[in-house]
């Protein structure tokens, strides 16, 4: 009898099994016939989990620095004084696509009260212009005038860029000019 049932058991163990193993080759089938399966969140359709990533490129001004003072040295009636001024620099800092600048400068007449010398009789040289990034400069000699005139032209520029000289400044002494000190203000400026 004990004989029995141990069989009776066997067998019954023995189908259960084949029934699980039965169903689990039924869910296997149906997993790979071609049934979309969920899609976890974030994921990019490949089963692999994605990212979506963004950044800021910053952007600030178009600026200009030049010297606070400069001397050009001494020289008697007709004679040429001339000398660098020091570093003249642009600064944009826009992160344009397509960017330009232009440089201009002016001049007051020269002053060693009560007498003058006209700021016709100087000129500006701009001289060895230095760029970084993606610009195009190019210089122009002026003479002097009390009225605004380009120096330097920017063109072509991409993102970020600088450019940066030394101009010259030569004055050609009147003959008939007094003695003295004279100063004037050489005022530049970008945009």
């Amino acid at each position: 009898m004990r004989a029995n049932r141990a069989i009776f058991i066997a067998a019954g163990l023995a189908a259960f099994i084949g029934m699980t193993s039965v169903t689990a080759a039924k869910a296997a089938v149906t997993l790979d016939s071609g049934q979309a399966r969920p899609q976890a969140p974030g994921s990019d359709g490949s089963g692999d989990p994605s990212t979506s990533i963004t950044f800021t490129v910053t952007s600030g001004a178009l600026t200009m620095s030049v010297p606070a003072a400069a001397y050009l040295g001494s020289g008697a009636p007709g004679a040429l004084i001339s000398a660098p001024i020091g570093a003249c620099f642009v600064d944009d800092e826009r992160a344009l696509a397509s960017a330009s600048w232009t440089v201009i400068a002016q001049e007051t007449d020269f002053s060693n009260s009560p007498f003058t010398i006209p700021a016709g009789d100087a000129t500006y040289t701009v001289g060895t212009v230095t760029t970084t990034g993606t610009i195009t400069a190019t210089p122009s000699d002026i003479t002097l005038s009390n009225s605004a005139q380009t120096v330097l032209t920017g063109s072509s520029g991409v993102g970020d860029n600088t450019a940066s000289w030394n101009p010259t400044l030569t004055v050609n002494v009147p003959a008939t000019a007094v003695g003295g000190q004279y100063s004037g203000t050489l005022t530049q400026s970008v945009s």
